[in-house]
């Protein structure tokens, strides 16, 4: 019997197999036969994607299938996210118009260089690379129309800032230090070369031994904001730099009340002296050294029975007139100092006993007290307790054994300081004497961050005077728009959002400070209340460089290309909101 009207045609069927629903999409060829309409299975289609099923389907319905073609191609992609949050932060504490009221290149370069060292630290050649048009790595250098700056620039833009550093500090002062406390703090970092007149050997802080360095001295809020920062020769001593900056606190920044904060290295008896005494409302806050804390133990001022009620007792000493005492006793710290003592002896005791060996060996045996000696020194460099040995050196022998009754002496100490100021207790209380000399660790922070952690300070590679001097200021701007940046996305970081209620619920402050409730639980789960993961300072910067500047255009043509900003996510967004900060600049 004759077949009519076949047509051929894609067509899906489902079925359901213990529970199951199982799709088939078949080629089938319709047909009448004998009056009746019927359907034969030609292939099975199934395993063909999705758009090349679609393309049969169409063609057998009589449409024109062609190859798909690209109607847009992107010709430039730079990361943009982390820049915007940086750029637009910077402008929002009002950095930009104070290095320069008006726009131009250099405020645009400088601009640049403290953005880049906190986006992508690294030598001015590598930032200059990172700004250029061909080598650019973020969207920085065509967001300030600089991508054709070259390093002779930026050394001649670092030129341009030292000579503002001056007002520039001043009214970061006028900004932020209205209140009277202030913490001062150095530290020194490594030199490569040997021909800036500032390099210089002295007091090592960065186990670089051999190193030439410079001493920074730091000026920040009790908050911790950086506010000025001044370069020094590297074998200045630390009380050395004190006398300058009580200058620039009383001369410079007009402070007529100033109770500085320095520690127990820095406020010397001398610079109280010298250069503290003789000013007229300026107070200190400082604490005693070891040597000193040992002769009020030995009067009878300080003993262990003063922490039968409380752990801080405030007291006073004919060594000390005029001065307040408070005397301060840490049992976990005393735990603490206990246990790294007792490793740091016995580790000695075992490298001792290894030179010792060396001169009773039977092969070769370790002679001469010179020699001798030359192996002893370095393992009392090493481990830095050498004082509690009693050391016999002899031409062909070598013995020791503990100093017991010296080390029972220091353990006595184990735990306790003693801050000691001339504020009134009408001014500070005892409690909060504390507290101010304890906020040096903001300072301490602010050199690990500077230093090493995001915004590498160091090495320092400028050979001229005043070129490490920019350097170091443009590393503290840096640091002045990090600390802020902190301070706004703390809810997204391992950071302590809710210090307020934390102090609040502080039973001691000389112990050891409690994170809030809210940041424990943040840091146990690794998500935000909100349900945003937490993410590392430096983790979040990254994040928001997925964020991507794009420059489309139709394919095929040379049409001027259009800008395409990749569409921020929720997480994305909460960040930009923290910082008040508009995707678009």
């Amino acid at each position: 019997m004759a077949r009519r009207g076949a047509a051929v045609h894609v067509a899906t069927t489902r079925r359901t197999y213990q529970g199951k629903v199982y799709e088939s999409v078949l080629l089938r060829r319709t047909f009448r036969e004998g009056g009746k309409v019927k359907h034969e299975t030609v292939g099975n289609l199934s395993h063909l994607p999705p758009h090349a099923i679609d393309a049969v389907r169409r063609a057998l319905k009589g449409e024109t299938v062609a190859a798909a073609e690209p109607t847009l191609e992107c010709v430039r992609s730079l990361p943009h996210g982390h820049v915007v949050a940086v750029l637009g932060t910077l402008r929002q504490l009002g950095l930009e118009k104070l290095l320069a009221a008006r726009p131009g290149r250099e405020r645009a370069l400088v601009v640049a260089m403290i953005v880049a060292r906190i986006v992508a630290p690294g030598s001015k050649l590598a930032t200059c690379r990172g700004l250029a048009m061909d080598t650019a790595e973020t969207s920085l250098g065509e967001l300030l129309g600089i991508e054709d700056a070259d390093e002779n620039e930026l050394y001649a833009a670092l030129d341009w800032l030292l000579r503002r550093q001056e007002r520039i500090e001043n009214e970061l002062a006028r900004r932020h230090f209205d209140c009277t406390l202030v913490l001062y703090d150095v530290t020194s970092s490594y030199f490569e070369g040997r021909t800036c007149p500032l390099a210089r050997h002295g007091h090592n802080r960065d186990g670089k031994r051999g190193k030439l360095q410079i001493v920074i001295g730091l000026l920040c809020t009790r908050e911790g904001c950086p506010v000025a920062v001044e370069v020094f020769p590297g074998n200045t001593g630390d009380p050395s730099t004190l006398g300058p900056q009580i200058k620039k606190l009383r001369e410079r920044f007009g402070l007529a009340r100033i109770v500085l904060v320095g520690d127990r290295g820095m406020i010397t008896d001398a610079r109280l002296r010298e250069d503290i005494d003789p000013v007229e409302g300026l107070s200190w806050i400082t604490a005693l050294r070891a040597p000193a804390i040992q002769r009020l133990v030995a009067n009878g001022a300080v003993s262990r029975s003063l922490f039968d009620d409380a752990d801080l007792a405030e007291i006073t000493s004919e060594e000390f007139p005029g001065q307040r005492l408070v005397v301060c006793c840490n049992p976990l710290l005393a735990e603490e100092r206990a246990r790294k003592r007792e490793a740091l002896l016995q580790a000695t005791e075992k490298a001792f006993e290894k030179i010792a060996q060396a001169t009773r060996r039977a092969k070769r045996p370790l002679r001469g007290a010179d020699q001798i000696g030359l192996r002893v020194g370095k393992v009392r460099d090493q481990y830095k307790v050498g004082k509690h040995f009693e050391l016999a050196i002899g031409d062909d022998a070598f013995r020791f054994s503990r100093k017991e009754a010296q080390i029972r002496e220091e353990a006595a100490l184990d735990g306790i300081y003693v801050v000691r100021t001339d504020v009134p207790p009408d001014d500070l209380s005892a409690e909060q004497t504390v507290r101010a000399y304890k906020a040096l660790s903001v300072v301490e922070r602010a050199f690990r961050t500077m230093k090493t952690a995001d915004l590498h300070v160091r090495p320092i590679h400028h050979r001229k005077e005043e070129r490490v001097r920019a350097h170091v200021f443009l590393c503290m701007l840096a640091y002045y728009v990090e600390w802020h940046l902190r301070q706004r996305l703390a809810p997204l970081l391992f950071e302590d959002h809710d210090q307020a209620s934390a102090e609040a619920q502080r039973t001691s402050i000389v112990r050891k400070a409690e994170r809030s409730e809210a940041a424990k639980q943040k840091a146990a789960i690794k998500r935000t209340d909100d349900g945003f993961t937490v993410e590392s300072f430096r983790g979040l910067l990254s994040f928001l460089g997925t964020i991507v500047k794009n420059w489309v255009r139709p394919a095929a043509t040379d049409h001027a290309p259009f800008v395409l900003i990749t569409t921020p996510n929720e997480h994305q967004r909460r960040v930009f909101d923290l910082l008040n900060v508009p995707i678009r600049l």
